[in-house]
């Protein structure tokens, strides 16, 4: 393509209209900011529509070919969500994902109504390293192409399905024969004792709130991690960490 270094161009208005959720849901597309999350994009199979680069470093990013944008510095600021914008940000298809994904499913992580971004980035990227076959993203939780949550997931939100799912009927249909393990403050059971079963949802809610009771009394299961009597709790994505780490690898 065209170098383009206007601000007013329609191509880089339209670009910076995908920092509101609105637009993000009108066109199916999202902002990948960066070196890491553009090249784990393309090599993942996301479709990149385009790419700004800054004039200088077009040569590091040849493997777009026809996408790749030349601009200055001061465009790149005005599409990027960060202070300092880095060298490149590309604009990606989002990957979509429906209840058939679930199918050969064994391990599921259920995250209910989380708010913040970063965490929600950080759990996808640890459940995609501790071997989650899947996310069920429950309640109001926030967008997971959300510009903050794709950075935290550092080009790992298409390697595993995420499905948005809102009514506990349908949880109860998909996952009637799994064990379902709420984690809670004062659960039953120390998370070091504990036994999973090859099928199992981990459900995990949101910092500020934990699970609801309609979840808390879904599961099957309930632990909690063992910690020094002088810390109440761990943050979320922290303590997605331990579980995860506990019931999937070791």
């Amino acid at each position: 393509m065209n170098e383009i270094t206007s601000l007013n161009n329609e191509l880089v208005k339209n670009t910076a209209k995908l920092h509101q959720k609105k637009y993000r849901d009108e066109s199916g597309l999202f902002l990948l900011e960066g070196d890491k999350p553009v090249r784990e994009a393309y090599s993942g199979g996301i479709e990149i529509k385009y790419a700004f680069v800054e004039k200088e470093k077009s040569a590091v990013y040849e493997f777009l070919g026809e996408k790749l944008i030349p601009t200055t510095e001061a465009v790149l600021k005005k599409i990027s969500t960060t202070d300092t914008p880095p060298d490149v940000i590309a604009v990606g298809v989002k990957k979509t994902f429906s209840t058939a994904s679930l199918k050969e499913a064994q391990k599921v992580v259920l995250l209910e109504n989380i708010k913040d971004t970063g965490n929600l980035g950080t759990i996808l990227r640890t459940s995609a390293a501790f071997g989650a076959d899947a996310v069920v993203l429950y309640g109001d939780t926030v967008d997971l192409y959300n510009p903050k949550c794709v950075r935290a997931a550092v080009g790992n939100l298409w390697k595993l399905p995420a499905i948005h799912l809102n009514e506990l009927d349908e949880l109860k249909k998909l996952f009637a024969d799994f064990q379902r393990v709420a984690t809670l403050p004062r659960g039953e059971n120390y998370l070091k004792n504990f036994k999973r079963k090859e099928k199992v949802l981990l459900m995990f809610g949101s910092e500020a709130d934990g699970l609801s009771d309609e979840l808390t009394n879904f599961a099957t299961d309930k632990v909690k991690i063992e910690m020094t009597s002088d810390v109440e709790s761990l943050n979320l994505s922290a303590a997605c960490a331990v579980v995860l780490y506990q019931m999937f690898i070791v």
